[in-house]
Parts: structure tokens; sequence; C-alpha cells
């Protein structure tokens, strides 16, 4: 492992590893994306399309901004079940309905911030669609490589809207890492919560169909000691 990579923590934090596997990625990746890449003010409404484990990230992150609307966007209902439980105060199914004209109903025209934790060239065009007036949208998802999205220019000019890319939540892990750890401790965010199963490292391909049929919030791969 390259020294750049590891980030110390202080021997007597009261955390377990599960935990801080999750803060290492998921959590970073979607609470950084909201605190550090959008910077949320208290009062915003916000979408996020997408309730895996990134995406639920950025709903707690949302709920932590003090967003006064919190919108999770999901085709699975017990994805959106999960969301509610980390902060989202809406619900929108996409599959019952379309995506976009639910969400601007809730908010009146649009939400301040969209969140795509997809990675979907076609979640990103709702994203962007999803936006109020000088809204911002931010791509969070991993789309596939040469992948491409369309969008009407002249909207963003009209709109004064903004697009923003979120690299692993904008973050500084040696500074970053620690205040997640902190708000955990404090009961600010939810990590173990979050944790709907574990596997031993021999169940692998057990734990990718559960996480490809939608059936976890996040799942962990337990090494033995």
């Amino acid at each position: 492992m390259p020294a750049e990579q590891v980030v110390s923590i202080p021997d007597d934090i009261d955390i377990d590893m599960a935990s801080l596997a999750l803060i290492g990625c998921a959590v970073t990746t979607g609470v950084g994306a909201v605190l550090n890449t959008a910077k949320v003010e208290p009062g915003s409404t916000v979408a996020v399309i997408g309730c895996g484990g990134v995406g639920l990230n950025v709903v707690q992150g949302a709920s932590i901004a003090g967003a006064s609307k919190v919108i999770a966007v999901d085709l699975l209902d017990n994805k959106l079940d999960y969301a509610a439980s980390f902060g989202a105060t809406h619900m929108v199914n996409g599959s019952k309905g379309d995506a976009v004209e639910q969400v601007r109903e809730i908010t009146g025209g649009g939400v301040d911030y969209a969140f795509e934790v997809i990675g979907n060239y076609r979640t990103v065009e709702q994203a962007i669609q999803m936006i109020r007036q000088a809204g911002t949208a931010v791509i969070v998802g991993m789309a596939p490589q040469n992948q491409t999205a369309g969008f009407d220019p002249l909207l963003f000019v009209q709109k004064e809207a903004r697009l923003l890319g979120s690299w692993y939540g904008s973050v500084r892990p040696r500074l970053d890492f620690q205040r997640f750890i902190d708000m955990t401790l404090a009961g600010k965010l939810k990590v173990k919560e979050m944790i709907s199963r574990t596997y031993t490292l021999d169940q692998i391909n057990e734990a990718y169909d559960s996480l490809g049929r939608g059936e976890v919030a996040r799942s962990v791969i337990i090494f033995p000691s």
C-alpha cells in the first residue's frame, strides 16, 4: 500500500471496522458531494437519484446540511424505505410515473440541487431537468467510459444553471475522514445502520447477487482477524 493512500486514526477510536470501511468509501463519496462539492445551504431543496449506498449518504448529507426537502428517487420501494430512514422527506418511485414531473410538482418548479448517483446518461439528463432556475445538478455516479448524455445548452444559459462533477466527495482524506468519524461518534452520521448484511470472503458472489437485486443498503466483507 503506498504511504500516501494511508490515513492513520487514533487507536482509541470507539468504532467498528465495518463502519470504518464505509466511512472510507460510500460515506465519504456521498456526504462529501453534498458538503464539499455542492455546499448545500440550509433550507435548500434536494433531489437524489439512486438510493444505493452512496445515494443514501447523499440523502443524509443533505439532511445534515439542513435541506428543507430531500427527495429520494429510485425504482425500488425498499430503497426508498431506506432513504426515509436516513433523512429523505419525500419519496419518488420512477417506475410509477415521470420522476422529473413528480419532483417538480413536490417543489413547485424544481430543486435547488439534484444529485445523480447511478452513473447513467438518462438519469444525468433527468437531474438537469429537475433543477429550478439557477439550480445545480451534481454528477456523482460513475458512468461507463465514453457514454454521453444529451442536454440543451441554451437551458443552462436561460436558467443560469450549474453542472458539477464530484470525485470521491471532493474530500481531503487526512482531514475529512476524521471529520466524518467525529460526526459518526456524535450521532450525526448513521453508518452502522447502513450495513444490511455482512459476508465472509468466500460469500463474495452471494454478496454481489444481493447487491444486484437491490436487496441491501450496504453490505460489508468481514475478513478473519
